[in-house]
């Protein structure tokens, strides 16, 4: 392919991938204390629309994108009350979260649909975004970009490698176990919630301040569902996470392209595209025999102590 297709391509995957990513980290960082959170497409939208009238309001995309993350946090914590204070059911409840963000953000953002906000612009980083291919396609981009460079680092270095890290991803294995060690579970679980929760958030946010800088109802269209197979994709490891994120940010971008260029096939079959890779590779994960990988304690919830 011609290096001036392939270049802005693959550019634009990364911007496309990069609201994925930090969902997709968030999923992780959640998953990984026990907790099944399927309310990442609300989270994100909640997380969208408090960013994008936070920008509004105080004319800084810096603090709507916090109100973003700290939004994406606090509905997370409504999974949590439901999952950790009264047990419930934690699909059902990361389901009844989708449609609640999705209908609340819809509901209050619809007087703004079509609206700007202030929001991040490219800047190109000094020497690097010189490198040949490298630089157009990795340091161009706005601030957000360069950070989601960092975030899945800092995830494996906190979950490999720290006490904190360490005891977290041991009450998503063995809860009894760590509690017998003297492990706080429910506070650790707390911690993987709300931090997945601001995690979330934040890929929201960048959707309306660095990718659109607008307003729209939908408008994160699927990208929380991609985050979740993602973590299964990724096999539940922030770098892989990275990985996938870019690859569906190429598709993503991809099927844009062919639409500009005025291809005959229909709008339909290319909007379709990111999600039939989506089934794809919850397909080839399944045959590969990956999912037991997973945190063994996933999805179960843990019983008060006597």
């Amino acid at each position: 392919m011609n290096p001036e297709v392939l270049v802005p391509l693959l550019a634009a995957a990364v911007q496309s991938g990069t609201p994925i990513l930090y969902a997709t980290l968030g999923e992780i960082l959640t998953e990984r204390s026990g907790i099944l959170n399927l309310g990442v497409e609300g989270i994100m939208l909640v997380g969208a629309l408090a960013a994008f009238l936070a920008a509004r309001l105080t004319g800084s995309p810096v603090v709507g994108f916090l109100i973003g993350g700290l939004c994406g946090a606090l509905l997370a914590g409504v999974h949590g009350m439901v999952c950790l204070g009264f047990r419930g059911n934690q699909v059902v409840s990361g389901l009844a979260l989708t449609i609640l963000g999705t209908g609340l953000a819809n509901y209050l953002g619809t007087p703004f649909v079509g609206k700007a906000s202030p929001g991040f612009d490219a800047v190109a980083v000094p020497l690097l975004s010189r490198v040949p291919l490298l630089g157009p396609i990795l340091f161009r981009h706005d601030l957000l970009v360069y950070a989601s460079y960092l975030v899945p680092a800092l995830l494996w270095l906190y979950l490999r490698y720290t006490r904190w890290g360490l005891a977290l991803r041991a009450v998503g294995e063995y809860p009894e176990a760590a509690e017998a060690s003297g492990l706080r579970v429910v506070g650790y679980r707390w911690i993987g919630v709300l931090a997945g929760g601001c995690l979330m958030g934040f890929g929201g946010a960048y959707l309306s301040l660095a990718y659109t800088h607008l307003w729209t109802n939908g408008l994160t269209a699927g990208r929380g569902w991609i985050a979740v197979a993602l973590v299964i994709f990724a096999f539940w490891k922030p770098w892989r996470a990275m990985l996938g994120a870019y690859l569906f940010g190429g598709v993503m971008a991809f099927q844009f392209r062919l639409q500009a260029t005025g291809t005959h096939l229909p709008s339909s079959l290319l909007l379709m595209l990111p999600y039939a890779l989506t089934v794809a590779v919850l397909v080839v994960s399944s045959w590969k025999g990956r999912g037991d990988e997973a945190p063994a304690a996933l999805g179960t919830n843990i019983e008060p102590p006597d």
